[in-house]
């Protein structure tokens, strides 16, 4: 690439801070980031970033913070070669992200990468852009926004990228751009970027944890690190919902290693007490993630036929808090409809 890669990157928090970061630091891409509830604190001192990886960083920016997302008009302008998603993946509450970045997508040319967790999450910008290549990002790390504007890392960034797959376009030139992402991304050294060809079974392997965890903790409000201390939870509870993942992810021709479950009970440290970000969001009073890792996950096993007792009850628990939320920011109109979500 001849010159440094232009990159929009929507939804600057913990994970999609970190992501800018590695961008930048590489010098082979400049970053837009839009901000929404931080853009006030950044613009006026950067960002503060407390890293594993990167230290502490104070007054971060990247080559431009935006409010909203641009128009893309052309009249000589670059286009963006990447749009970045690293937003929570919220689709009962509008508008739609594939909405969102339309006017800045260039036809043919601009690359989508989704760094966000859940199944099928690409099938709404494989309709919009035909065109477009879509690319998977599964990030595993623990970084968070405590405040606007500040960062807090506190597990090495682990980025796994790979091409959804676009019927309309050719399968080398999709491979070729997430290795191309993936060596963006690297250039900087502070994190590991790897290209993941497989993104069904990366997805399916991060269910199970997301699918189980995420929810389990924010319906309990107990971190991963206190639970394990409770042998009841884990064992009537949490490994189950994990057993339940790969019942449907094999119904579905993803086989996943049984053992993948005891790796996933035991991938964070007793110790660091990790607060998985379903937990943080309904602590935050945020809208959560429990569609795409927790609905996909039930109407995928209910295609295949496959019972999934717990994690229904999970997907269930977690509409409740949905629910709430959304009626805590006035977006249940109960005089119209008592029943609405």
């Amino acid at each position: 690439m001849a010159s440094k890669a232009r990159v929009l990157l929507v939804g600057s928090g913990g994970i999609g801070t970190i992501a800018a970061l590695n961008l930048e630091r590489g010098n082979l891409a400049q970053v837009s980031c839009v901000l929404r509830s931080n853009y006030a604190a950044v613009m006026q001192r950067g960002f503060e970033i407390v890293s594993s990886e990167h230290g502490h960083i104070q007054g971060w920016r990247p080559t431009e913070i935006l409010n909203a997302v641009p128009h893309f008009h052309g009249n000589g302008d670059r286009p963006f070669d990447y749009i970045v998603i690293c937003t929570k993946n919220v689709p009962d509450v509008g508008p739609s992200l594939y909405q969102i970045i339309g006017p800045a997508v260039t036809p043919r040319h601009t690359v989508i990468v989704l760094i966000q967790n859940g199944l099928n999450i690409e099938r709404p910008f494989l309709l919009c852009f035909p065109d477009n290549i879509i690319l998977s990002g599964v990030s595993r790390i623990d970084a968070h926004e405590v405040s606007p504007g500040v960062i807090e890392q506190k597990q090495k960034d682990n980025l796994h990228v790979g091409a959804f797959h676009n019927p309309h376009l050719d399968s080398d030139k999709q491979r070729r751009a997430a290795e191309e992402f993936v060596k963006i991304y690297s250039a900087g050294g502070n994190t590991t970027c790897l290209h993941e060809p497989d993104v069904a079974r990366d997805r399916w392997s991060k269910l199970v944890y997301n699918a189980t965890w995420n929810p389990i903790c924010a319906l309990t409000g107990v971190n991963t690190g206190d639970l394990r201390l409770t042998n009841c939870v884990i064992d009537d509870l949490l490994y189950p919902a994990m057993k339940e993942v790969l019942k449907v992810s094999q119904a579905r021709g993803c086989l996943l290693p049984i053992t993948i479950i005891d790796e996933t009970i035991h991938c964070d440290p007793v110790e660091e007490k990790v607060t998985p970000s379903m937990q943080k969001d309904v602590e935050k009073g945020n809208f959560i993630e429990h569609e795409n890792i927790l609905g996909e996950v039930i109407r995928q096993a209910r295609a295949a036929g496959v019972a999934t007792p717990i994690l229904s009850t999970l997907y269930a628990l977690c509409s409740g808090i949905q629910w709430k939320t959304k009626k805590a920011k006035g977006l249940v109109d109960l005089a119209r409809n008592p029943d609405s979500i």
